[in-house]
């Protein structure tokens, strides 16, 4: 194995307040903000980069404007389900109520709104309908379950996330019927319209899992600004940078990834099914044929979705596993294939020799193996002895360090990348 980096274009940092100050001024989202507005600060439970600092300048903007703001948790069923636990999933990226000195309301009673045009009930929650104002923050990106003009964002948030685990449940159950985007559109379209939603701050993020651009939509512009968003988004995504790959070694997975523990984006394993065919009629782009998945990020909280993409894992992570979370998770997306537990060993040695194993190539040593720390962080990799050549004629790739051996510590797991 041997060290790869990715040349991306570098791009400059963002003054995050300033940037936000500026962004509200100029879109003139607060320009009828009363006095004393008690306003909604809605944060999901991605785990979007600067995003305490985001999160922080959005409040301290409504205060100087005069607002009175709170912390809604707008991430429909994650975090068990709970107000414990969705206040949990914020502490976790440094949102509490001492870090940003306004309080988190997280009950999880909705109100039904309306329905959409398809005839899907919507609901928003309680808190939300209370409020004299609601802020959407969230990241724009590629969508893990669909692809088109709308992906995960402002529009999302304000279905799954601000509709909690009943809002969640019915947008997924009309979604596997008529389709994600036409769902989540006519679904956001009933929240904009009954709901006292201002705005939204949208953010985008570069290859490096940093903050690129961060836009505040007014609400009359958040569906047709959040599809130009959405192609800056997709441009910038990281991708791996082989389509050909025999093992993919994957460091951790969890919800602070993606929605889907391990982006689909990057794998090519979709939510709602893929291939692990050996034979060339498997079109997957990129093509891997067999995935194994070590470790949970601590930030996930035991939520394993996503552990059904994979074909081998480790019995420590099977134990780290939060069952109920991860099954109410899955079970209201209408993915249970994502919480299925796949084959696991307990150390990191025989679950890659048993993945080889499955290959069904003459000499495992002759193996195409990619090792990533997670699907977010695609800058440093590691890379097996076959991409060696190709690294070498590619200008966007570089390689880090001389060759060696797979390296194992005294327990038999794999030691950190460097």
């Amino acid at each position: 194995m041997f060290a790869v980096r990715q040349r991306f274009p570098a791009l400059p940092r963002l003054d995050i307040p300033a940037v936000i100050r500026s962004e509200f001024k100029t879109q003139n989202v607060l320009g009828r903000l009363k006095p004393g507005a008690h306003i909604a600060v809605a944060a999901g439970s991605r785990g979007i980069a600067n995003i305490r600092g985001i999160v922080a300048a959005v409040v301290e903007v409504l205060r100087t404007a005069g607002a009175k703001p709170f912390i809604l948790p707008a991430m429909g069923s994650h975090g068990g389900a709970t107000p414990e636990g969705q206040i949990e999933v914020l502490a976790t990226y440094g949102i509490t109520e001492q870090s940003m000195g306004v309080p988190i309301r997280a009950s999880m009673e909705v109100e039904r709104i309306g329905q959409s045009k398809e005839g899907v009930e919507v609901f928003c929650s309680l808190e939300a309908l209370r409020s004299d104002g609601i802020v959407i923050v969230n990241r724009v990106k590629p969508h893990t379950d669909f692809s088109g003009t709308l992906g995960s964002g402002l529009m999302k948030m304000m279905v799954i996330g601000l509709g909690k685990r009943t809002g969640a449940a019915a947008g997924h159950a009309a979604a596997s019927r008529l389709g994600y985007e036409r769902v989540i559109r006519g679904m956001a379209r009933v929240t904009l319209s009954r709901a006292p939603i201002l705005g939204g701050v949208a953010i985008v993020a570069n290859q490096f899992h940093d903050t690129a651009r961060i836009a505040v939509l007014h609400r009359d512009q958040i569906e047709e600004r959040e599809k130009e968003l959405l192609e800056e988004a997709r441009l910038l995504m990281p991708r791996l940078p082989f389509d050909d790959i025999d093992l993919l070694i994957v460091d951790r997975i969890g919800k602070n990834i993606s929605g889907s523990g391990m982006d689909p984006n990057v794998t090519g394993r979709w939510v709602h099914g893929y291939s692990t065919s050996l034979a060339d009629d498997n079109q997957a782009k990129p093509r891997i044929r067999r995935i194994f998945v070590r470790d949970l990020t601590p930030e996930t909280h035991g939520n394993a979705i996503g552990i059904g993409f994979a074909d081998i894992t480790t019995t420590r992570l099977v134990n780290a596993m939060d069952k109920p979370v991860t099954y109410i998770n899955a079970l209201t997306a209408l993915t249970p294939n994502g919480a299925k537990i796949p084959i696991h060993f307990d150390t990191d040695r025989e679950a890659i020799a048993k993945g080889l194993a499955s290959l069904a190539i003459p000499d495992t040593r002759q193996a195409k193996v990619i090792r990533i720390a997670d699907t977010l962080t695609l800058g440093n990799l590691e890379a097996s002895e076959p991409y060696a050549d190709w690294v070498k004629q590619r200008s966007d790739l570089e390689m880090l360090g001389g060759h060696r051996e797979i390296q194992f510590d005294v327990t038999d797991n794999l030691v950190p990348q460097t």
